[in-house]
């Protein structure tokens, strides 16, 4: 506050300072005028160049005296014990000790004096709402597991409660070469129907109306979050579930176990996905993808040869993601580490 003052006091005086000397220049302008009937224009280019510093110098005093106002309105409303020292930075707070004025009267080599420092700004005695604090825009969401399933997997549409299918449960094969005027064989073919019942997935949040009108970014945070939270549990079901209840029966609770037809030397992941591709092109269901845990994929790209090279990682590359011709897709879900999924979606 003091400082703010002096400088008030400073510019209060070259005001004074300033209309003395206008005062005096505009009369000697005066004067000149009616001597030569116009003013020199050197005379003119001095009185505006005047002119332009005072009523700088107006601006300056009303803007001081604005803040000074506003300052002693804050002071006026906190305590006295936190106003006193409300208005001191720290280092106000040392000059004015007395015990630094006590030290310096009488130095002493190798002294050492200690200077309390109270209700600072980041003091607790500082009454509330004095220091208003930054607020930033926006909400800081959690970070969410990336979902996958719903892009390899090619979406439908359905009114009804339930979905009725009909598969192929066997097929013998009786066709023959047979001769001329013979009874042709009879092939057999056995179907079955299938009926899977639609899931509901849902959740709910209790928020008021008043909250969701005052506060729109909350409104569209919930309605984001809500989404990923149904997306999330779809996911989990459509690769987990395990077809009690009204869970769906996932994929990979049907899947066949890795079983590699032959042994490879060395084998390591890589060796493991071929295998897989395989397995699956031997049960005629031809794999069009991976799908591992971001560790293990991140061990197959940064295996290397005997001379130290990347196998398959070119560091500087843009492609994507892809191991003996099929794009791999990399999550973070905990059930994939150290396991992974080949197949046709």
């Amino acid at each position: 506050m003091s400082e703010v003052n002096e400088i008030l006091k400073k510019v209060t005086a070259s005001i004074e300072e300033a209309t003395g000397k206008f005062n005096a220049k505009a009369e000697d302008a005066l004067k000149e005028a009616q001597k030569s009937g116009r003013l020199s224009e050197e005379t003119k280019a001095a009185v505006d160049k005047m002119t332009y510093e005072f009523n700088a110098l107006r601006e300056a005093e009303k803007t001081l005296k604005a803040a000074i106002g506003e300052l002693e309105q804050h002071v006026a409303q906190m305590p006295l014990a936190s106003a006193k020292h409300i208005v001191e930075t720290v280092g106000q707070q040392v000059i004015s000790a007395e015990a630094l004025k006590t030290f310096s009267a009488s130095v002493e080599g190798g002294k050492r004096v200690s200077i309390p420092v109270n209700a600072a700004l980041i003091s607790s005695g500082v009454a509330e709402g004095v220091v208003e604090p930054q607020r930033l825009p926006g909400i800081d969401t959690a970070p969410k597991q990336r979902l996958f399933i719903r892009d390899l997997i090619a979406p439908g549409r359905t009114s009804s409660p339930a979905i009725f299918w009909v598969q192929q449960t066997g097929f013998t094969n009786k066709a023959a070469v047979v001769p001329e005027n013979t009874q042709k064989p009879y092939s057999d073919i056995a179907f079955a129907t299938k009926i899977t019942p639609v899931t509901t997935i849902a959740h709910m949040f209790k928020a008021s109306k008043q909250i969701l009108d005052d506060f729109a970014q909350l409104q569209s945070t919930v309605d984001a979050e809500m989404r990923y939270g149904l997306k999330y549990v779809e996911e989990q079901e459509i690769l987990f579930g395990d077809g009690t209840g009204v869970h769906l029966h996932g994929i990979v609770p049907q899947a066949s176990a890795f079983s590699a037809e032959f042994k490879v030397e060395q084998q390591n992941g890589i060796d493991d996905l071929r295998l897989a591709m395989l397995q699956a092109q031997l049960a005629r269901f031809p794999a069009s993808g991976h799908v591992l845990h971001f560790i293990d994929w991140a061990k197959i790209e940064l295996t290397k040869d005997t001379l130290g090279r990347y196998i398959l990682a070119n560091p500087s590359g843009l492609t994507g993601p892809t191991l003996w011709g099929l794009p791999v897709v990399a999550t973070e879900a905990a059930a994939f580490k150290g396991k992974f999924l080949t197949g046709a979606f």
